[in-house]
């Protein structure tokens, strides 16, 4: 099989969000607020496991039954993406209403967010190639601006995002719009992403898929560079 493109995950396998801890600081330090250290373990614990942090922790999580519903069609439009999100930060006391919107906001910033260590060299190894690269998301927002601060939006040739067709992956309308945004067949495409299920989902298409590991960026320094050895 000769692979004419690849198709990209964001959180998780190009790029992964700040740690909760980080998160949660920062957003206190904007509002000029404080909690005390016992206090503020017991809120990031808190948040980590009520998996309030858009692409942060990956164990499970038990979603309460209120926003159970709203969950699971998170990334289907923004609005439901900012209420899901913001409903679930809720469940944890913090000392001001103002900072549920605000941990929200901080987490589209390019500054919470850090790319892998292999991931420029990757996309500009494809680039060299004449290989064109989408980014397929299941997502709320738009991660260009993030794409563009760290330097890799020049490799990105499309960007196929969930909230803007109303589905997510696996749903195979997501890979089949970014293929054809790309125009490659599925047979000729490597689907790259960090989950199973959502980004298995391509191998229903043709596509070959990739699976890197969901860890934070410092652990996982050349996931990555397999891909320029599969095309």
């Amino acid at each position: 099989m000769t692979l004419k493109a690849v198709l990209f995950d964001f959180s998780g396998t190009l790029f992964r969000i700040e740690s909760t801890a980080s998160w949660l600081r920062a957003v206190l330090d904007e509002a000029q607020l404080s909690l005390s250290d016992d206090e503020f373990a017991r809120a990031t614990h808190a948040l980590d496991e009520v998996g309030a942090l858009p692409g942060g922790t990956t164990h499970h999580v038990e979603v309460p039954d209120h926003l159970a519903e709203l969950v699971a069609v998170r990334d289907v439009d923004a609005s439901r993406h900012r209420a899901a999100y913001t409903g679930l930060a809720r469940e944890v006391p913090l000392p001001d209403d103002r900072l549920y919107d605000a941990l929200y906001d901080r987490h589209m910033l390019p500054v919470a967010w850090h790319p892998y260590p292999d991931a420029l060299g990757v996309l500009a190894g494809l680039r060299e190639r004449g290989i064109p690269v989408a980014v397929v998301s299941n997502i709320g927002w738009d991660p260009r601006p993030v794409f563009v601060a760290h330097g890799l939006d020049p490799y990105v040739d499309a960007y196929v995002l969930s909230y803007r067709y109303g589905v997510t992956k696996p749903d195979p309308r997501l890979f089949t719009a970014a293929c054809q945004a790309l125009g490659v067949a599925p047979g000729d495409v490597l689907m790259v992403g960090d989950d199973r299920r959502a980004d298995g989902g391509a191998a229903a298409l043709g596509c070959a898929v990739h699976f890197v590991d969901h860890l934070p960026a410092d652990r996982r320094p050349d996931g990555l560079r397999p891909v320029l050895g599969l095309v």
